[in-house]
């Protein structure tokens, strides 16, 4: 177990009950304090702590990192490049620092050092911690699969016969994700309403929320080289929350032969903190039994799977928010590494930076269960809200809001908030 995880450890900083941000966190992610420019962070409790202020007093410069300019960058594409190894030195020497029995900060004579180092977490804006290059969507949640396979095909063809075979997926579009606190516009497409012989073209009437989680990678590749299921961790940086929003109207008559488009490229949400897989290492748990055998590319061994525990609410326009979902990490037919080594078993070349969605996570039961879409079993089925009224889909002006945090008997890390609102389609004379 990496240092900064020792249960033991407590910061100088407070951190409130039950906060996902405790010592033993250490996530990284890109904040603009007020009138400063985007600059990489991290968090300890409701603290936002500038890294290129600690990177200004040298704390960092006897880890044996070449470019220290990595501190000062809009995105932490630099930072991630430096390596797993690197960044997990980093992380264990901010445990260091934050301790509760090291005064070496606390104790430096400059206020203005201080003023410069902590920001309230609603003094800053948190921004997109990444430049995404390129993004794979996967389906790697049985459950899910056999839901939506049983609702348009029938109990007998749930599943695709090439589904338990191969992570399915698909390159999605990487310019439309952004990060939590970011509104998105209901968008506009073709539709085949039931018993119509022609598309009309408008707003998406079956808007919906994916409860995803996604992981970014760490390194490069070139072209024509793979990532295996054994060095598959140490191409990966970490872990966000992510909702990927679907139309499922467009979707549906779009999708065949070539997967989703229109339906899917509008706009997917991000948390801000990327969690790493150091921080994660405590919760590690092994996947459900894979049956029938794997290829031996995609064969693994061990704790794979991550015990997460996911929440989504909706709130809708002037309401209370309503829980509406808890779902967990852990339910993941094919992990993290599996996906990975399937992406580039091929030769597909990997980048830093690069985002892939695990597909819709949900569990064995109804309240698990990660979309509306199966919330609501296609709409006849609606799911009911505390303010009396009910949802099958998305109304404008709801806002959607995921959580997600693992947790033991000693501290808990979590991932903080993804929030989006879905605001109506914008006017134009498009017809």
């Amino acid at each position: 177990m990496t240092t900064a995880n020792n249960k033991e450890y407590r910061s100088w900083i407070e951190v409130p009950a039950n906060s996902d941000f405790p010592i033993q966190n250490i996530p990284f992610g890109i904040a603009s304090p007020q009138g400063k420019s985007p600059r990489p962070v991290t968090r300890i409790g409701d603290k936002v702590i500038d890294l290129s202020v600690l990177a200004d007093f040298g704390f960092f410069d006897d880890l044996e990192i070449d470019d220290l300019s990595v501190f000062y960058n809009s995105n932490l594409n630099g930072f991630i490049e430096l390596g797993n190894k690197t960044t997990s030195k980093v992380r264990n020497r901010l445990s260091e620092i934050f301790r509760k029995e090291n005064t070496q900060v606390q104790n430096l004579n400059s206020q203005e050092f201080q003023d410069t180092l902590l920001y309230n977490i609603d003094e800053v804006k948190m921004e997109m911690p990444v430049f995404v290059g390129d993004y794979t969507d996967f389906y790697s949640s049985i459950e899910h699969a056999t839901n939506v396979g049983k609702m348009f095909r029938g109990n007998d063809n749930a599943l695709m016969p090439n589904w338990k075979h191969i992570p399915v997926g698909y390159h999605g579009r990487s310019s439309s994700i952004v990060v939590s606190g970011t509104d998105i516009h209901r968008p506009k497409g073709q539709t085949l309403p039931a018993g119509a012989v022609k598309p009309l073209f408008g707003p998406s009437e079956r808007m919906d929320y994916e409860l995803e989680m996604a992981f970014i990678t760490s390194k490069n590749t070139k072209l024509g080289e793979t990532v295996t299921i054994e060095n598959a961790r140490d191409a990966i940086f970490g872990l966000v929350l992510f909702n990927d929003l679907s139309a499922r109207d467009i979707q549906k008559w779009e999708y065949v032969p070539l997967g989703p488009f229109l339906g899917k490229n509008f706009g997917s949400v991000i948390s801000p903190w990327i969690v790493t897989l150091d921080a994660l290492e405590p919760f590690f748990v092994e996947g459900p039994e894979q049956f029938p055998e794997v290829l031996p590319y995609l064969k693994q061994s061990g704790k794979n799977n991550i015990d997460i525990k996911l929440q989504v609410s909706l709130q809708a326009e002037n309401s209370k928010e309503d829980v509406i979902c808890n779902s967990n990490f852990k339910y993941m037919y094919w992990s993290n590494y599996q996906q990975l080594a399937h992406q580039t078993v091929n030769g597909c070349n990997i980048n830093v930076g690069d985002m892939y969605g695990s597909g819709t996570i949900s569990g064995p039961t109804p309240d698990s269960f990660g979309s509306l879409l199966e919330l609501s079993w296609n709409g006849t089925k609606p799911v009911k809200l505390s303010d009396g009224n009910t949802r099958t889909f998305l109304n404008d002006n709801d806002t959607i809001i995921m959580r997600g945090w693992a947790e033991n008997e000693d501290y808990r890390i979590g991932f903080g908030e993804c929030v989006t609102k879905l605001l109506p389609a914008k006017n134009d004379d498009r017809n």
